[in-house]
């Protein structure tokens, strides 16, 4: 099964391909897709939009896993984010329909390391064991795209909890 994990963001949004047969995980590719800040609100979504549509179109995933935001302290500059989020899930929906699936950080975490409150090295570390990888993944975004991916791939069986409904 290919799984397309997605690690939403306005300037970057991370996305880690892997395939998943058993148990076994092998990455297809990792990176980002940046928007130049210089652009419009609009022109970075469709930035956006059309990053996604590519990454479906080269891939082929039979899922796509998204992580959920979460907003600690200051909201106005997440609402952003959240928009950029909103055009990532329409995009992934209109290409996959259900196979869409959105993940917490803590169920990421937990999925990953065993441990909900697991430290970002802590995750990367397990990221690059788990697809034994010479390094850890880079850029952050991108690892953490790994980690969705990965996250959706351990939790499969249960995966129609998860299920954009």
């Amino acid at each position: 099964m290919i799984i397309l994990g997605i690690d939403p963001g306005l300037a970057t949004m991370g996305y880690g391909a892997i395939n998943a047969v058993h148990g076994n995980f092998s990455v297809l590719d990792y990176g980002v897709v940046e928007t130049p800040k210089e652009q419009t609100l609009p022109q970075r979504l469709l930035t956006l939009e059309d990053g996604v549509k590519e990454l479906v179109e080269t891939f082929k995933p039979d899922n796509i896993a998204i992580e959920e935001l979460f907003f600690s302290k200051n909201i106005t500059t997440g609402i952003p984010v959240a928009e950029a989020r909103g055009v990532i899930l329409l995009t992934a929906v209109k290409s996959l329909g259900d196979e869409v699936y959105e993940y917490t950080p803590n169920q990421i975490k937990q999925a990953i390391t065993g441990y909900g409150g697991a430290d970002k090295m802590q995750m990367q570390h397990m990221v690059q064991a788990l697809l034994r990888l010479k390094s850890v993944p880079r850029p952050d975004d991108a690892a953490d795209a790994l980690a969705v991916a990965l996250c959706h791939a351990q939790t499969s069986r249960l995966s129609t909890q998860f299920r954009i409904q």
